[in-house]
């Protein structure tokens, strides 16, 4: 049963102009596996804000609640490629605490425009 959904939208320039603004914002976001490609090359900043906005989409579908790290939403490639959700510690706790149990993703990202939706299922 879908117990949430949650969507997010990110511009891109915008996104990467912060990302080059403040360097430590990419360590503090992203995990070293959402960082690089599987082949070890860095992401392109689509691919980045992509990944920011389907943090920011788990959060929604959440509720928003205080106390999330970053690092708890982790967007993954499974084994055919495909951006897939993990979650560990607090997004954890909070997605127990709502009974979900199950997680879906979609990304996108076309015009400067990066966006993910998740779908969060019992």
């Amino acid at each position: 049963m879908i117990v949430a959904v949650g969507i997010d939208v990110v511009l891109v320039d915008r996104f990467a102009r912060a990302l080059d603004r403040t360097p430590a914002l990419v360590d503090r976001l992203f995990t070293a596996a959402e960082r690089h490609t599987a082949a070890g090359a860095p992401r392109s900043p689509e691919s980045m804000a992509a990944r920011f906005a389907a943090k920011e989409a788990v959060a929604k579908a959440l509720g928003a609640p205080a106390g999330l790290r970053w690092h708890d939403c982790e967007v993954v490639p499974d084994t055919h490629g495909r951006p897939w959700l993990t979650v560990s510690g607090t997004v954890a706790a909070a997605a127990t605490e709502r009974g979900i149990s199950r997680w879906h993703l979609s990304l996108s990202h076309d015009g400067g425009i990066a966006s993910a939706m998740v779908v969060a299922e019992s």
